[in-house]
């Protein structure tokens, strides 16, 4: 069996380290680091820290740390960087909805620098105009991308700043003696943070689904509005690369029932410079940093999300804000309708810098250009996509997307009996992957693709390669698609799926791992 049939440029084969944690390392007594000792010069007092700590938050005993040399913690790091794959390995635009691009180089030796790293937030602020203007200018152009008045970096990631909107709602409301208003409009393929976070925040959800053309009428919309409507959330294009073009009317017809309306815009890449949610009628909106900007995704963190309003919501955003007094940059805690932190500090300082410098390198012209070629790309790709036999894409064939597509794999699910599970491992031994959807899958077997405006021509041409080769696969060497993925340094779970899925047996440290498995064993053994 032909393991290595991947239509490609060159050879693949993933690294494999059986690699163990780092508590698995090294040995007692090594030490990858000596810390410097305490300069007499400070005096005997401040040598003293015990001293200033009560004792019943002092520890019984030292932290349990990995003992290891610096040497072998490189190894270490180096080793996993192999098993890895991201832009810096292959064309990474398999994980749409989260807008995967490049990060220039020098953006970040930007944000390694000393001047930056060695920053602490509780800096007098005379100390740090350099990041408050870096932060204050930011805003600045994020609010004239958006066409809102007023932006907040606080927000640590898109969830939070979509959290952040739905507390300026709530107190918008409270102060106009509004405070029944107790239901949050979203749609299903929005983003699922547009209901969790309202959720979290106490508002019944009511949640529309779309039509044949891809988004809900106008009349769902009106059946759903009423005098306990607090807002709209909602993103647009959404999910599936669909934008509503009634999205205006939308907009007025919560406003008429005295709603507010937020733009989620996690999926912005393709209107930057096109379109605007103050012309949309937007009263909120946030965008992803770490999305749309550029700066990295990293797993969940460091994120930074950023909230825009309108002047008519600008008193409630959280506090402090970064403001300009004509000499000097300066926080204004002094914000009495403000809905408070949602952070302790400020947010990522070094993605700030990122998506400051990722915007002043594009200028106004550039980011229209990177939205209108994101958009090129994309409707590319759905044309070669779409020349696959078993691949759709739902609600209206053909339909032009904007920055992503959310195509179905049913037609070769039905044919072969192999599906988006399968052939998402198989994406594997091509170095790709693809992000099937968010739950539920409303449209069945689901992959989501959004090759942004960092990828080339060729390598649009190669995935979209990958898949027609997949899709052969499945019809002329099934076993090969079902046993994959053959090259990437773990194979299938099978029988340890239920890791994942049985919630007795999560850890969320390597000790609890361990102290479950050890029960586990003796479970096992006392039952033998």
């Amino acid at each position: 069996m032909n393991h290595d049939s991947a239509p490609s440029r060159r050879q693949y084969h993933q690294a494999r380290w059986n690699e163990p944690i780092l508590y698995e390392l090294g040995s007692p007594g090594e030490r990858g680091v000596l810390p410097p000792g305490v300069d007499p010069a400070i005096g005997a007092e401040a040598q003293n820290w015990e001293a200033h700590i009560p004792a019943s938050m002092r520890r019984k005993r030292p932290p349990n740390l990995p003992e290891i040399s610096q040497v072998e913690i490189l190894r270490h790091y180096l080793r996993l960087s192999q098993e890895n794959l991201g832009a810096g390995f292959i064309p990474d635009f398999g994980m749409a909805t989260s807008t995967m691009k490049y990060n220039p180089p020098v953006n970040e030796k930007l944000a390694g620098s000393p001047k930056l790293t060695a920053l602490h937030p509780l800096q007098p602020q005379e100390t740090v105009q350099g990041i408050l203007e870096i932060m204050y200018k930011l805003g600045q152009f994020l609010a004239e991308i958006s066409g809102m008045d007023k932006v907040s970096l606080q927000p640590r990631a898109g969830s939070q700043a979509i959290y952040a909107n739905i507390a300026m709602m709530r107190a918008y409301h409270a102060k106009r003696g509004e405070g029944h208003r107790d239901e949050i409009i979203t749609t299903i393929f929005s983003h699922p943070s547009d209901a969790a976070a309202p959720s979290a925040a106490g508002y019944k959800i009511i949640t529309l689904y779309p039509e044949e053309r891809g988004y809900p009428s106008l009349q769902a919309l009106k059946a759903a509005v009423s005098e306990r409507t607090a807002g709209l959330f909602i993103t647009n294009p959404d999910d599936t690369g669909i934008f509503n073009p009634h999205i205006r009317d939308f907009v007025d017809l919560v406003h008429a029932a005295g709603g507010l309306c937020a733009y989620d815009q996690a999926n912005a890449n393709g209107l930057l410079g096109i379109a605007r949610a103050r012309e949309a009628g937007f009263d909120l909106c946030h965008f992803n940093l770490h999305k749309t900007f550029s700066t990295p995704h990293a797993s969940g963190g460091p994120a930074t999300g950023a909230s825009c309003v309108t002047q008519a919501l600008a008193s409630f955003l959280p506090a402090p804000t970064v403001e300009f007094d004509g000499e000097r940059y300066y926080l204004d805690y002094n914000r009495p309708d403000s809905i408070g932190k949602i952070g302790q500090f400020y947010g990522v300082a070094a993605n700030f810098v990122r998506a400051y410098a990722w915007i002043m390198a594009h200028g106004a012209e550039g980011l229209r250009e990177a939205a209108s070629v994101a958009v090129l790309n994309n409707n590319y790709l759905m044309k070669k996509v779409l020349e696959i036999p078993g691949v759709t894409a739902p609600y209206e064939a053909g339909q032009p997307r904007i920055e992503q597509v959310r195509y179905s794999w049913e037609g070769l699910a039905q044919e072969t009996g192999l599906g988006v599970e399968e052939l998402a491992r198989r994406a594997a031994d091509y170095k790709m992957h693809f992000f099937m959807s968010h739950h539920p899958f409303v449209v069945p077997e689901p992959a989501t693709l959004e090759p942004t405006e960092s990828y080339s021509k060729r390598d649009l041409d190669e995935y979209a390669a990958a898949w027609a080769s997949m899709a052969d696969e499945a019809r002329h060497q099934p076993d090969l698609v079902r046993e994959a993925p053959h090259h990437a340094p773990i194979h299938q779970m099978r029988d340890q799926e239920a890791w994942l899925t049985d919630p007795d047996k999560w850890a969320p440290t390597w000790r609890a791992y361990r102290k479950k498995h050890a029960q586990a064993v003796e479970s096992v053994d006392e039952m033998a």
